[in-house]
């Protein structure tokens, strides 16, 4: 259940937020209400790509502790995301490659906690994740990230390849984990480069990995085949800071 300082009751209320800076997260709304208020809330929520849930009234009266809710009800981050251009001029201004984690769907907010917290401690510019399909900044990443996601720049993208594909542009390398890649030690991951992580049970799609350029593999010699999504990524990340002190 979420505190009631993150979120946000009633039509004018969802709609002011939708078009002021507010990071809205994702919107519930009466299932079967269509009038003028909510199709102009159902616009402005398709602008910004966000995720639109439509409940039954009981839901509806759960989610917003009282019964007021005019049939609209929105989850506001607590967190203020940035921009990925954000993240290169923090690396510009340090005089530092670029050096970007990119979440492919990350749902357990344990893990992706403890990802911002290995981001900020190998030095990272930054932490992307998916707009729909993924977990946000909740009070549990922020406990998970023990305090990092103070310090560390998380950007929401509604396209993780599009994303990718622009900084290329900008002259970054991608690396991604799986367990047929190339051993992690035979890769060059130094210069300007984004880690990119998958999920906890499928890891990182097709589609996101043909655009990576390196595809790295840890060596493993247990019983079972598979590391936690953020003890992987912490292993990567860090053979990434080693390359680089190296360098």
């Amino acid at each position: 259940m979420r505190d009631e300082s993150s979120i946000i009751i009633g039509r004018n209320a969802v709609l002011e937020a939708l078009r002021s800076e507010t990071t809205v997260e994702r919107i519930f709304i009466l299932d079967g209400c269509k009038d003028g208020p909510i199709s102009t809330i159902l616009r402005e929520a398709k602008k910004q790509s966000l995720p639109v849930d439509f409940v039954k009234k009981e839901r509806l009266d759960e989610i917003s502790y009282e019964k007021k809710h005019q049939g609209v009800v929105a989850y506001v981050a607590a967190y203020k995301y940035f921009t990925v251009d954000e993240m290169l001029s923090s690396a510009k201004e340090k005089g530092e490659d670029p050096f970007l984690f990119l979440l492919d769907g990350i749902e357990d907010p344990h893990n992706l906690g403890a990802m911002i917290r290995t981001a900020n401690l190998c030095g990272a510019h930054g932490v992307i994740i998916k707009n729909r399909g993924a977990v946000g900044i909740t009070s549990t990443v922020v406990k998970a990230s023990a305090g990092a996601v103070s310090y560390t720049k998380v950007a929401k993208v509604t396209n993780l390849n599009q994303t990718i594909e622009r900084l290329k542009e900008e002259g970054m390398w991608f690396v991604c984990a799986a367990m047929d890649g190339t051993l992690m030690y035979d890769c060059n991951l130094t210069g300007p480069i984004g880690l990119v992580i998958g999920s906890e049970g499928e890891g990182v799609s097709r589609l996101t990995r043909e655009k990576c350029d390196f595809v790295a593999s840890i060596p493993m010699k247990g019983d079972i085949d598979s590391l936690n999504a953020s003890v992987a990524c912490g292993v990567l990340a860090y053979e990434i800071v080693r390359q680089r002190v190296k360098k």
